[in-house]
């Protein structure tokens, strides 16, 4: 497996790995599928996304979006990272999400941001892996379904972007 920065081609694959998300419940509010077009408006030249490939195959991607507008904030990026069912448990997330720490700070970010559903164990063990911290916990954040969801809020800092 390698990691490389994705490009509007992977968009299919991703849209693949992020829909088995979705369908899983365990890791995301969204409800609606998403379509490699959907995937597509993610590149929009400041926020990274890259993925892990395996035998010319998509295995997991790892992406940053926009935090708040506020200028002060230009510096924190939303993370999230997801790996195909096939993929799971093999190192495939965390390479993602290793990946995607490099290439936030080579873009500049000083603070990955992220919430986690607390029962994603397998999640909560792979941020902690790379460095994240639970900061705190959102009561009944959304719904899933109908019922009541809590989070885990997680941030990571990039000490090398937090220079005065």
């Amino acid at each position: 497996m390698h990691t490389r920065l994705a490009t509007r081609e992977d968009a299919e694959a991703i849209a693949r790995i992020y829909n088995e998300g979705i369908a899983d419940r365990t890791a995301t509010f969204e409800t609606r599928p998403r379509s490699a077009e959907d995937v597509c408006a993610w590149f929009d030249g400041k926020h990274p996304v890259v993925v892990v490939e395996e035998g010319g195959v998509v295995a997991a991607f790892a992406a940053t979006s926009g935090y708040r507008n506020r200028d002060c904030y230009a510096g924190i990026a939303e993370a999230s990272v997801y790996a195909g069912r096939a993929w799971r448990g093999r190192g495939a997330g965390r390479m993602a999400l290793a990946a995607l720490i490099e290439t936030a700070e080579q873009a500049g970010y000083w603070k990955l941001v992220s919430r986690i559903f607390p029962e994603n164990q397998a999640s909560r063990r792979l941020i902690r892996a790379l460095g994240f911290r639970e900061v705190g916990r959102y009561e009944k954040h959304g719904q899933l379904d109908g019922v009541w969801r809590d989070v885990i809020i997680v941030e990571r800092l990039i000490p090398a972007n937090l220079r005065s």
